[in-house]
């Protein structure tokens, strides 16, 4: 079986961005692959920020200091997002699916885009976690069917954005851009 020869890699150029930034989105399956992985890799995260809080704070316990963890894993998150993408523009798993954020005018992003960009992402999770948990279905089987099919509609709204972007791109004025050769 032939190999095929690998692409070096070749940053885009400030012009090049800001021509990619006013057209499509990547395909749909591209950006949920890269989602998928980017999971994949913050489990990794989340297991050592999970480790570390449990030896500093002597936890026995998952329910033991239990509100304590969860603030600590979404500040490492949030660390972690903001610095990739303000530093680059792409995470891990973006580099790997040669896709970057940038502003709408091909830009890297600001601090404070990268903060709004990541509080506005939690729109793939907070609604059907809210849901969820008003209607009783917090502890319950349902939680995952209404959690993995609010994040279907979530995906599928971003055909009725022009440029296909999603809804917390377009509310942050961020776009994902291919950056294939």
């Amino acid at each position: 079986m032939k190999s095929r020869p690998a692409v070096p890699f070749v940053p885009l150029p400030a012009a090049e961005c800001a021509v990619r930034a006013q057209g499509h989105a990547p395909a749909l399956r591209r950006r949920l692959a890269a989602f998928l992985y980017e999971g994949v890799l913050l489990f990794g995260v989340v297991m050592v920020v999970g480790l570390i809080f449990g030896v500093i704070v002597g936890q026995r316990h998952a329910l033991q200091h239990r509100q304590g963890l969860q603030a600590t894993v979404f500040v490492v998150l949030s660390m972690y997002f903001m610095w990739f993408w303000t530093h680059g523009g792409q995470t891990l798993a973006m580099k790997t699916w040669q896709l970057r954020i940038v502003s709408i005018d091909g830009a890297g992003l600001s601090l404070q885009q990268a903060l709004m960009r990541y509080f506005s992402s939690w729109l793939w999770f907070a609604p059907a976690l809210v849901g969820a948990w008003l209607v009783g279905w917090h502890q319950s089987k349902w939680l995952y069917g209404a959690l993995f099919g609010w994040m279907a509609i979530y995906a599928l709204l971003s055909w009725l954005h022009p440029q296909r972007q999603f809804l917390h791109d377009a509310l942050c004025k961020t776009r994902l851009i291919d950056t294939r050769p």
